[in-house]
This record gives structure tokens, sequence and C-alpha cells, in this order.
């Protein structure tokens, strides 16, 4: 099997692939750099699917991301995953970046399986713990975006009940308005009709009365 065409299906296809590279592109010790980016991310519309067909792999709290800093060690911790084969497998990546770029890959291979031997650990436990790396760090990620799709659910339903209490209020405004019009010219209406009596009295004797009575008030003059 190709190893580059075959980290797309291991454990569940958890593993970074790039792009079309060739047969063993991302399978062996030459590769080059992967872009984390080119990663497959959980759909953060849906919460429920961020998670789907991924087994618990962690133990204790998952540690925040504030700002989008990750902090490793304590998700590795999360997941039970012992410091000293964290420390074997990081010591075993040094290694690797410590040779030439352009040294044979079935040399690296060999280099660095006579190093870890010579040290006396075993290449099926540096597999396993980076593989358990692996599936510890996809954990996190549908973690954070099952979280993300909850939070983004609920800041929607927040947001639309919002809107629509806006929309209520808008539309009760409307309507307060609408009623004031219709009451300043219903009495409006009603002044010119009472006016039409004061005015056949006459304006001086209006006023008159108006100066006179403890009752009335003259008007204000508007500024």
């Amino acid at each position: 099997m190709s190893e580059g065409k075959g980290w797309g299906k291991t454990v569940l296809g958890w593993f970074v692939v790039q792009g079309e590279q060739g047969e063993g592109a991302s399978g062996d010790f030459g590769s080059p750099t992967i872009d984390a980016s080119d990663h497959e991310q959980p759909e953060v519309a849906h919460a429920d699917s961020a998670l789907a067909d991924m087994p618990a792999v962690f133990q204790g709290d998952v540690p925040a991301a504030p700002g989008g800093v990750v902090d490793f060690d304590a998700v590795f911790e999360a997941a039970g995953i012992d410091a000293s084969e964290r420390e074997r497998v990081a010591k075993s990546v040094d290694l690797l970046r410590s040779l030439p770029a352009d040294t044979d890959p079935n040399v690296k291979r060999q280099i660095v399986g006579a190093s870890l031997k010579a040290f006396g650990v075993e290449i099926d436990k540096i597999i396993e713990t980076g593989v358990e790396q692996i599936q510890a760090l996809e954990g996190y990620i549908r973690e954070g975006a099952s979280k993300t799709a909850k939070m983004s659910e609920e800041v929607d339903t927040l947001v639309k009940d919002y809107e629509q209490k806006i929309a209520e209020a808008r539309s009760l405004i409307q309507t307060k308005v609408g009623e004031q019009q219709a009451v300043m010219k219903h009495c409006n209406e009603k002044k010119l009709e009472v006016q039409q009596i004061l005015e056949f009295f006459g304006q001086e004797a209006v006023g008159k009365v108006v100066r006179e009575s403890p009752r009335l008030h003259e008007p204000q003059s508007k500024q």
C-alpha cells in the first residue's frame, strides 16, 4: 500500500494530508512540512456532527485555547498520555529534524531507528504514542468545533430573539406614533369647533376672561 495515499484512511482519517504530491509524499521521513490549514475541519454549523464517529479520547478536563493558542502538554495530559512518552516522541522528532533535508528517506529511517534502539526505545511505542497524540489533537479540534457550534447556535437563537423583540418594539412605537397623530388631528378638529364660538365673542372678550379667571392660563408664546 502506498504510504502517501494511506494516511487519509489511518485512524479514521485523523492524519493531516497534503494535496496531490505524488507517492509517499506524506508517508516517509523525507516529507515536506505539512500545511495544517489543509486539514478538513468538522462542520461548525452542526454541534452534534463535530464529534460524530470520534471515540472519547480525553480522561480529564479539556484545556481552553485563549486566542487560539493551544497548550499541547495540557491537551495530551487530558488525553492520558504520559509525559515520558511525549518526551520520547519529541526527541524522535528532534532527531529527525536534525538530519539533512536531502538525506534519502530510507537512510533517515535507518538512522532514526538505530538511534532509538541504541537508547532502548521501542519503535512501536513511539508509533503508538504518536498516533495517540494525533487522535488527541483531532479530538481536541472536534471538541472545540462542537463547543463553538453550540455557542454559535445559542448566540443565533439569542440574536433572533432580540431581533424579534426589536421588531416588536419598532412596531409598537410606530403604532403609538400613528395613534398620537390621530389624537392630534381629532383634537385640533375639536379645537376648531369650539373656537368658532370664542371667535364669535371676540378676541378682546376672550382675553379678558382668560386673564381674570383662576382656572385659565394664558398660552405660553413659542420661542
